[in-house]
C-alpha cells in the first residue's frame, strides 16, 4: 500500500511511498515504516522522530513540519490518525469480525471470559482481548495492557482474522476511549456492567470518566447492553431507547435476575423464562453473567447451549478465586482494587462466611488517591478484621499509602498495617478460624509488584497464600 492508501486524504499531496508497517516506537522502526510522533504524557515522539529516520522510517506522521529529509504528513492529532491509518494498512480486520467490546468500571475480565465461553460453545472460533489474557487463532498469549494501542490493536485483529477466529470478544478501558485506540473498530455489540470512582488520576472527573465509557456506544454498536442497576447505565439507557437493559433491583430491566441464590460453588437464579447457574457467586457475577447472556443472544447464541455451558463458564483467575489446602476456612484472593469492587467482593464473601470475615487489601501508587481512605474505611465496615497492606506502590512510599487508607478508619481496634505483603497475608492466614472467610484483595492474576523505577518483583497473592496455609497446616 502506498502512504496516500493508509493515511487518506492527510496524505493527497504525498509521493507513492510504499508503506510495509506503522510505528509509534522508534525503536520498532525499520525500512518501509511510517513513524508516527505521538505527543505522550512523559515523552514527545517527535522528539524521537531523526532515530526512526535513521532507522529507516520512509515517512513522518506529524503535527508541525521537521524537515529530515523524508516525506511528512502533517496532521493535527497524531495519536488520532494511527486507528484509521493501521485499520486501512491491515484491510479492515473487524469489517469481517464480530466484534464484542466491554468497557465499565468493574466485571469487565469476568464479563468477557463468560462471552467468550458462551460463543465458543455455540462453535464460534473467539478471540479475546483482555487484563489477564488474549487468545488469538486459538493460541493464547501475555498480556501488557487491557487495551493495546491502536496499531498493535489492529494488527491482532488481523491476526484474529487471518488465524480463524470469527468473533471477538475486548475489554475497553477507559482510557483506550479517551485515546483513540479503539477508534476505527465495528463494534457488533458493547457491554457497560457500572461505573465507580477510579482513574480519576487521568479522567479528573467521574463526568470525565462516564463521557470517555460512553465513546463506545457512540461508536455506534449494533447492540447495546447495559446494566441499569447502576446509576450511569441507565443515564446511557435513557440516551440510547434500542439498548438491551440488564438487571436484578430494576423492574424495568429487559433481562432481569431474581431468586438469586449464591454459595462458594457458584450462583443459581432465574433469568427472564431461563434458570440459570454459573460458577461465580455474589450479585455481582450474576449481572456480569446476565450481560454476557443478553449480548451472546443477539449473536444468536441458542438458550440450550447458554444454559448447558454457563456452569463450566467464567471461572478467571484472580477473580474471587478460592485457594484451598484443606484448611478449616474458605480464602479467596480478587483483583478488587476500586471502592466500590471491594464493597460488592466483601459483601459476598460475608454472605458465605459462617465465621469472622478477615479482609487483606492495599492501593496502588501513582493512582487515583481520593479512593485510598474510602477504600479503608469500606473493608472496616465490612470486615471483621483488616489487614492494610502494599499493593503496587511504583514511585510512591509504600508506607505512605498504607497510611493513606487509614485515614479512612476512624475505630482502628479491629485493624493492622504490615506493609510486607507477603507478611500480611501469613497474618491473616494465621488469624483465620473455623468457618471465617479470607479475602485478600487488589491484585488478582497479577504476577509482581511494581516498585520506583520501574521495577518489577514477582509476587503472586496465590502463591503466597498456598504457602502461608501449607505453612500453617504443618505447623
Amino acid at each position: 500500500m502506498t502512504l496516500r492508501d493508509v493515511l487518506g486524504d492527510a496524505a493527497s499531496g504525498a509521493p507513492p511511498v510504499r508503506v510495509a508497517a506503522l510505528a509509534y516506537d522508534n525503536r520498532r522502526v525499520g525500512p518501509g515504516t511510517v513513524f508516527f510522533c505521538v505527543r505522550g504524557f512523559t515523552r514527545d515522539g517527535h522528539d524521537f522522530a531523526a532515530d526512526a529516520v535513521t532507522r529507516g522510517a520512509a515517512a513522518l506522521v506529524v503535527d508541525h513540519p521537521l524537515g529530515l529529509g523524508v516525506p511528512e504528513v502533517v496532521v493535527d492529532d497524531v495519536r488520532a490518525a494511527m486507528a484509521p491509518a493501521a485499520a486501512r494498512l491491515h484491510g479492515d480486520p473487524t469489517a469481517s469480525l464480530r466484534t464484542v467490546g466491554i468497557t465499565g468500571t468493574n466485571g469487565k475480565t469476568t464479563t468477557a471470559y463468560l462471552v467468550r465461553a458462551l460463543l465458543q460453545a455455540a462453535g464460534f472460533q473467539t478471540g479475546l482481548l483482555g487484563t489477564v489474557t488474549s487468545v488469538i487463532g486459538g493460541e493464547e498469549h501475555e498480556v501488557v495492557r487491557t487495551t493495546p494501542e491502536a496499531v498493535d490493536l489492529q494488527q491482532t485483529f488481523a491476526a484474529m482474522r487471518d488465524g480463524g477466529d470469527t468473533h471477538c470478544v475486548m475489554e475497553v478501558s477507559s482510557h483506550a476511549l479517551e485515546l483513540g485506540r479503539a477508534d476505527a473498530i465495528h463494534w457488533t455489540a458493547a457491554i457497560f456492567t457500572n461505573l465507580t470512582q477510579d482513574h480519576l488520576d487521568f479522567h479528573t472527573t467521574m463526568e470525565a470518566y462516564f463521557a470517555a465509557k460512553r465513546k463506545l456506544f457512540e461508536a455506534g454498536p449494533q447492540v447495546a447492553v447495559i446494566n441499569v442497576d447502576d446509576p450511569y447505565g441507565a443515564r446511557l439507557a435513557a440516551e440510547l431507547p434500542a439498548a438491551m437493559t440488564i438487571g436484578i433491583d430494576s423492574p424495568q430491566a429487559d433481562l432481569r435476575a431474581s431468586d438469586v441464590r449464591s454459595d462458594f460453588g457458584g450462583s443459581t437464579f432465574r433469568a427472564g423464562d431461563l434458570d440459570l447457574r454459573c460458577p461465580l457467586p455474589g450479585r455481582f457475577n450474576v449481572l456480569n453473567v446476565l450481560g454476557a447472556v443478553a449480548a451472546v443472544r443477539a449473536l444468536g447464541v441458542d438458550d440450550d447451549t447458554i444454559t448447558a455451558a454457563l456452569p463450566a463458564a467464567g471461572r478467571v483467575p484472580g477473580r474471587f478465586e478460592p485457594v484451598d489446602e484443606g484448611q478449616a476456612f474458605a480464602l479467596l484472593v480478587d483483583y478488587a482494587h476500586t471502592p466500590d469492587s471491594l464493597d460488592n467482593v466483601l459483601r459476598a464473601a460475608r454472605s458465605l462466611a459462617e465465621g469472622r470475615l478477615v479482609c487483606v487489601f492495599g492501593c496502588g501508587g501513582d493512582r487515583d488517591r481520593g479512593k485510598r481512605p474510602q477504600m479503608g474505611a469500606i473493608s472496616a465496615r465490612l470486615a471483621d478484621h483488616t489487614i492494610v497492606t502494599s499493593d503496587n506502590p511504583r514511585s510512591e512510599d509504600p508506607a505512605a499509602i498504607v497510611e493513606e487508607i487509614l485515614t479512612g478508619i476512624v475505630d482502628r481496634s479491629a485493624t493492622e498495617a504490615i506493609v510486607d505483603r507477603h507478611a500480611a497475608i501469613e497474618r491473616a492466614v494465621e488469624l483465620a478460624r473455623h468457618g471465617d472467610v479470607v479475602v485478600i484483595a487488589g491484585k488478582g492474576h497479577e504476577q509482581g509488584q511494581e516498585f520506583e523505577g520501574g521495577r518489577k518483583l514477582p509476587f503472586d497473592d496465590v502463591t503466597a497464600a498456598r504457602e502461608a496455609l501449607r505453612a500453617r497446616l504443618v505447623a
